[in-house]
């Protein structure tokens, strides 16, 4: 996939973001509070979520639309979701169900994955089972992946990645913790990128 065309973005207003959750939507209220303070050219226009979650009241608070799909979305429905609200990009935060890439969306539709792809990724790896898994490996390195989505889980075109210590008495939890705080950062860091024209997405290592 060629990278996106960074002119797109850019226009005499932010650029239109919808967001996807599933669940606690801590994601989107970190993108918030970044959009803010570090004065991102963004917004965050719509959030849709597959249930009812916390993801919902925080849309709500801060005034932003939303919409409840649960299931998966065809390829129409997003197109029409996208359309209706003039979106420019789509950020998945959390979001647990394969996304169709149509045509149109490719290059704009983004993904954070809590581990360094390629390694513990694909169907059914979200949340502790990933960092699970990377404690049962053994490894001493952990992070996250932003990357662009294309029609299968978690391997897509990487914007970039960023990693944190994996400590000896950690457990899923811990680390989980520690490379949310990575993704804090990494996530308004690609949107970044790439509303400035910077992102250079490359396939995952390996």
């Amino acid at each position: 996939m060629n990278s996106p065309d960074a002119s797109r973005f850019t226009t005499d207003r932010p650029a239109r973001l919808a967001a996807f959750a599933s669940g606690s939507g801590r994601t989107i209220e970190n993108l918030l509070q970044r959009l803010e303070s570090d004065a991102i050219p963004a917004r965050i226009q719509l959030v849709l979520t597959s249930r009812q979650c916390r993801a919902n009241d925080i849309a709500r608070d801060a005034g932003i639309s939303t919409v409840v799909r649960p299931g998966r979305l065809s390829s129409a429905d997003l197109l029409a979701l996208v359309h209706e609200h003039a979106i420019d990009l789509v950020l998945l935060c959390g979001y647990l169900h394969l996304v169709p890439v149509p045509e149109p969306l490719r290059g704009r539709i983004l993904n954070i994955h809590p581990a360094l792809l390629p390694e513990f990724g694909g169907p059914g790896m979200h949340g502790l089972k990933v960092h699970t898994a990377v404690l049962a490996a053994g490894k001493d390195e952990s992070g996250c992946t932003v990357h662009f989505c294309d029609d299968r889980y978690d391997t897509g075109p990487v914007i970039l990645q960023r990693t944190c210590p994996v400590l000896p008495d950690d457990t899923p939890g811990a680390l989980a913790a520690r490379v949310f705080e990575v993704e804090r950062n990494a996530y308004p860091e690609a949107l970044v990128q790439l509303l400035t024209g910077r992102a250079a997405p490359q396939p995952p290592p390996g």
